[in-house]
């Protein structure tokens, strides 16, 4: 499966299923801090970010809180989402 993970102005594009609430914000915290060699925590594992997708394959979005708004791109790209029928889920708003 792929997604995206929306956080604030940054975005990653990630193979892998949805993910809960919990986990979106511990990918998060994860990927926004450059850690080199530093291991994946064990319950994070299922998730990798993916660098060169087509937006066409996209299954899924989360939106997690983060520092400055949402790209004009990327709420672009999230509205193309929706109107494919694809629930973009938002943590501020919701439990999943």
């Amino acid at each position: 499966m792929l997604g995206i993970l929306v956080h604030g102005n940054n975005h990653f594009i990630v193979r892998g299923p949805l993910p809960d609430r919990t986990s979106s914000l511990a990918l998060v915290r994860q990927w926004s801090l450059i850690q080199i060699d530093a291991p994946v925590p064990t319950p994070l594992a299922p998730w990798s970010i993916s660098s060169r997708e087509f937006r066409e394959n996209l299954t899924w979005a989360v939106v997690v809180p983060g520092d400055g708004e949402i790209s004009a791109s990327v709420a672009e790209l999230l509205a193309e989402l929706s109107a494919r029928k694809i629930v973009i889920h938002d943590s501020r708003l919701d439990g999943w």
